[in-house]
């Protein structure tokens, strides 16, 4: 369907809505208002008439009534009247006589009247007592009539305007088709390649904006197509030399990029230098208190073989003088017994029997925690930073690291554990081992006498934590997001390298973990390690 089509259409067929709803209104509005005139003429009509005979009903004046219905009947399209009794009786009359001997049915409203007469009666009453009724009857073709008029024109009005729209819907279609037709062409020309084209401009209206419009953009195409041709020109000439720049700029990157993994190697190994070294301060740090708990153990176990040592001889000297009593073949025998118990009683061989299993078990003991505190520190500082990530026990790793720092926090601190029952986690053992020890040689530090450590371990959702929560000074707030950073430290000089909190902060983000810190000054701090409880 063409666009001139559409244009008579659409125009045609909003231009018949809006004259159907016009002329519905109009004719509505005139057959309401012409109905209620005649209407309340009848009914005006027949109560003044009522009112007019009373009297000559009252008084049974049939001549004043006759004269009263003739005199009514010079009305306009009153085609009939009557004065009954009220049984009916007429006491006068006057109009069609074919109207007058019908049965009478009165109308209540003038739109439902279809004999062309509308009837209407009222009552003469006087005190309540019907005394007469008069019945009317006016003539309505006269109005109906100038209704069918009325919508004869109407239409013929509409129709007329509907070709008037029409028409001037077709020439202005025509106008605007034959515009956007040179539109159409001249597109149809730059598809082909020809931007070199210009549509003539008539008039000042829009069409004629677009068609300069239209000349301008074909304008721009041509300077954007004279600069396309310069730019594939160029182009061809760089393409002659771009793969000797590809492969040199592919040699320079190869470079660049083991350059960077030089680097990247370089940095790794620094950091795995920089752990093992925090790892061995931290264990320079315990060393005073370690050398003191292997002290002990060998204290009294030196002191214990001191005494089995005498014990020994003790039991030597019996077992020669048992020899002699034995070897002693001939003459009496008791009283050599009887010095032999009375040695005994002297050297207190029963005490010796006694005290011999309890030196050696407590030799045993002393060894093995001599045996365990090596092992822990040999363990802890020959840990492999780059080692593969494991599934490993926690748990295990905090009563490990707890060893190690016994002897450093036993005397100001009281350690409590509260480790729940959690699943193994992938990681460095080594590294998680020097992230607790790391807080705990802090908490002691934040500590004075008869301060509390409280480690718990647990799962909260999808992740393993570890807190490590003391009563000690705190950690200003303002400083707070400074603790993590590289050689911060709030401890004198000498006293720490700033490196602890960094490397736990960065050995939990190899970790996919994460650490956190709760501090308020005067009351303590807790830190706590969450790490992905996913196993694989």
């Amino acid at each position: 369907m063409s666009l001139r089509l559409k244009t008579i259409l659409g125009v045609a067929f909003i231009e018949a809505i809006l004259l159907v709803i016009l002329i519905s209104m109009t004719l509505n509005y005139l057959e309401s208002t012409n109905y209620d005139g005649l209407y309340k003429r009848a009914t005006t009509t027949a109560t003044l008439f009522s009112t007019t005979t009373k009297d000559a009903v009252i008084s049974y004046d049939l001549a004043s009534l006759d004269d009263y219905t003739n005199e009514l009947m010079k009305n306009p399209d009153l085609v009939y009247v009557k004065v009954l009794t009220p049984e009916g009786d007429v006491f006068a009359q006057s109009g069609d006589e074919v109207l007058l001997k019908r049965p009478f049915n009165e109308d209540q409203d003038v739109s439902s009247v279809t004999d062309g007469v509308f009837d209407i009666r009222t009552e003469i009453e006087e005190g309540g007592q019907v005394f007469g009724i008069i019945e009317l009857g006016i003539d309505t073709s006269t109005l109906s009539q100038s209704i069918k008029e009325a919508r004869y024109w109407s239409a013929t009005i509409a129709f007329g305007e509907m070709l008037l729209v029409a028409l001037f819907s077709f020439l202005l279609g025509t106008y605007l088709t034959n515009r956007l037709g040179q539109l159409r062409e001249a597109a149809n020309q730059i598809s082909l390649g020809n931007t070199n084209i210009t549509i003539p401009i008539t008039g000042n209206d829009e069409v004629a904006e677009v068609a300069d419009a239209f000349n301008q953009m074909t304008s721009r195409l041509t300077e954007a197509v004279e600069r396309r041709d310069a730019y594939e020109k160029e182009l061809k000439q760089l393409n002659q030399t771009l793969e000797s720049r590809v492969e040199r700029r592919t040699l320079q990157l190869e470079k660049n990029i083991k350059k960077l993994e030089s680097t990247n190697k370089q940095l790794q190994e620094t950091h795995e230098q920089l752990i093992q070294s925090e790892k061995m301060a931290s264990i320079g740090t315990l060393a005073a208190g370690v050398a003191h708990e292997i002290n002990n153990p060998v204290g009294y176990v030196m002191s214990n073989m001191r005494t089995l040592k005498e014990y020994s001889q003790t039991y030597i000297d019996a077992i020669d003088k048992t020899k002699q009593l034995i070897d002693q073949e001939t003459g009496d025998l008791n009283e050599p017994i009887k010095d032999l118990n009375r040695w005994f009683r002297e050297q207190d061989i029963d005490f010796i029997q006694t005290d011999i299993p309890q030196l050696i078990t407590d030799t045993i003991d002393g060894t093995e925690r001599i045996r365990d505190i090596v092992a822990g520190l040999k363990e802890f500082s020959h840990s492999n930073p780059s080692q593969v990530m494991q599934l490993s026990n926690l748990n295990e790793a905090i009563e490990k690291t707890l060893k190690i720092t016994h002897n450093e926090l036993k005397y100001k601190v009281k350690v409590e554990t509260k480790l729940g029952n959690i699943p193994k986690v992938k990681c460095n053992i080594g590294q998680i081992q020097q992230v607790l020890l790391n807080l705990l040689i802090n908490a002691g530090h934040a500590l004075k006498e008869n301060g509390r450590i409280q480690i718990i371990s647990g799962v909260i959702e999808k992740e393993v934590f570890i807190s490590v929560q003391d009563n000690g000074t705190g950690i200003p707030k303002d400083i707070q997001e400074k603790i993590f950073d590289p050689f911060f430290t709030t401890k004198e000089v000498g006293t720490g390298s700033g490196l602890g909190l960094s490397i736990t902060y960065g050995i939990m983000q190899d970790h996919k973990g994460r650490v956190e810190l709760k501090s308020v000054l005067g009351k303590g701090s807790k830190f706590t390690l969450y790490f992905p409880s996913e196993v694989e």
